[in-house]
């Protein structure tokens, strides 16, 4: 079969946040390679036109979508999908709709909310776009903490320390104009839980969804009083203290049994809710009242061999080629 794994482009000076999909891409075009497909490797840019005629004249009968923003931005990552759904091409992965309502944070947590899934209370976005504040479960006291987000961007973008704030909703509300240009351009503010922090991730299979082991993000060696979080050093910068002192761990169940059954269960009705496909990640805080919150889920999360997806397949003992044939034939019907 004839196949093309795009990615969006990535200038030579680009932040490791954007190079990584170039690690992505690499990986997957060496896994279809070895299953006996016709690779090609694209980078996608804002000119749709160049990239609709270059699928056309290699006559690609699927994509492997690793679109993960276009210009520099994640949102208009579901331009790539939508142009493809346009052109009745196949593709891997969520649909341009399910990753639109994922990665607008706000119109997630709406959804999620709605159908009874708890996701900490919010302040904002800013700029305003409609979607508006819900601070239903907010203490309102200056003693409220709260952690400023990017709207639209994953991978922990502008998330370090000084994203921890404290205060009520509208002192909070005040601030998201200072950070937005460090967030992408729109952001908003979400109660901080306080806990741990797991990281679920859930694979397309014959039978229906399968999640794989449940992911704990550790938080070693902090300080006293500095916030737990997974902020962007610790994401990507593989030297820095933050990055060594938050490593991943597995949990076999034991005690933590009736959590994990739960999260499990959780992240199984995230993947119905937003009509998920192939593969995605949630990620949750649990409180230390022993509640799960869903803070996003993640219609693509990263493919790198050394992301929390293929250290979930690890765990699972699902070897990564088996998993890129799954998300494959879950798009078009074939196997091996």
């Amino acid at each position: 079969m004839r196949l093309a794994v795009v990615h969006h482009a990535v200038g030579p000076d680009a932040p490791a946040d954007e190079q990584d999909v170039l690690d992505q891409a690499a990986a997957v075009a060496s896994a279809l390679e070895a299953l006996g497909h016709e690779m090609s490797v694209l980078p996608c840019t804002l000119n749709l036109e160049h990239i609709r005629g270059n699928l056309t004249s290699r006559r690609v009968e699927a994509v492997f979508n690793l679109v993960e923003s276009l210009h520099g931005t994640g949102r208009l990552i579901h331009l790539f999908p939508a142009l493809l759904d346009a052109m009745g091409l196949p593709y891997t992965g969520s649909s341009a709709l399910s990753i639109l309502t994922t990665s607008h944070k706000i119109l997630a947590k709406r959804r999620l909310r709605a159908a009874g899934i708890a996701t900490p209370s919010w302040v904002g976005p800013f700029p305003p776009d409609g979607s508006g504040d819900d601070v239903s479960g907010a203490v309102k006291d200056a003693g409220d903490v709260w952690i400023i987000k990017s709207l639209w961007e994953h991978a922990s973008i502008g998330l370090d320390e000084t994203s921890i704030v404290e205060g009520r909703r509208e002192d909070v509300a005040a601030m998201l104009p200072q950070r937005a240009s460090l967030l992408g351009g729109a952001c908003f503010a979400e109660r901080f839980v306080e806990g741990r922090e797991f990281n679920l991730s859930v694979l397309t299979g014959s039978e229906g969804p399968q999640v794989l082991p449940p992911a704990e993000i550790l938080f070693k060696d902090v300080a006293p009083g500095a916030p737990r979080m997974v902020g962007y050093q610790a994401k990507w910068d593989p030297g820095s203290h933050a990055c060594q002192n938050t490593p991943r761990r597995f949990s076999e169940g034991g005690e933590d049994g009736p959590l994990l059954h739960e999260l499990t269960e959780v992240a199984l009705r995230c993947w119905d809710l937003f009509s998920l496909k192939g593969y995605a990640r949630v990620d949750f805080r649990v409180d230390d009242q022993g509640r799960p919150w869903v803070l996003e889920v993640n219609a693509n999360p990263c493919l790198s061999p050394d992301a929390g997806f293929a250290a979930a397949l690890q765990q699972a003992r699902i070897p990564f080629e088996e998993a890129i044939r799954r998300i494959l034939e879950e798009t078009v019907g074939i196997g091996d």
